[in-house]
């Protein structure tokens, strides 16, 4: 199993299976397979010692992973600590980009939670 930035690679095509390293994305990926002159439909499993050494060392001039997520993190920290709208919006854990959040947002705000007619909550008599 092909191993870069500390992720384990599925066995999948290379230029898929490096969008599984938090930073690169599709089009960083073909980006990375062009510099190290790749073919995008090898497998990852059929990589030879020497071509991970070039995705290596293509990756290692990125940011990607631990770094990334730590300035990401940082980022958010600071907005939250200056009180701008967009630290308070993060705090509350509500879309911070504009969306409408009346209907949708699931995602930031989690699922519905509805009440259940005689339903007593759990651990109470």
């Amino acid at each position: 199993m092909a191993r870069l930035a500390g992720i384990d690679l599925p066995n999948k095509r290379i230029v898929i299976a490096l969008t599984y390293i938090y930073g690169i994305g599709l089009p960083t990926a073909q980006e990375i397979l062009k510099q190290a002159a790749l073919d995008e439909n090898t497998r990852a499993h059929d990589l030879s010692e020497q071509d991970l050494t070039k995705i290596r060392d293509i990756i290692k001039t990125l940011k990607v992973e631990g770094d990334l997520r730590r300035e990401v993190g940082l980022s958010m920290k600071r907005l939250i600590e200056i009180n701008c709208y967009r630290g308070q919006r993060h705090r509350r854990g509500l879309p911070a980009r504009g969306q409408r959040s009346k209907t949708n947002a699931r995602t930031r705000r989690g699922r519905k939670r509805i009440a259940v007619a005689g339903k007593k909550a759990p651990g109470k008599k």
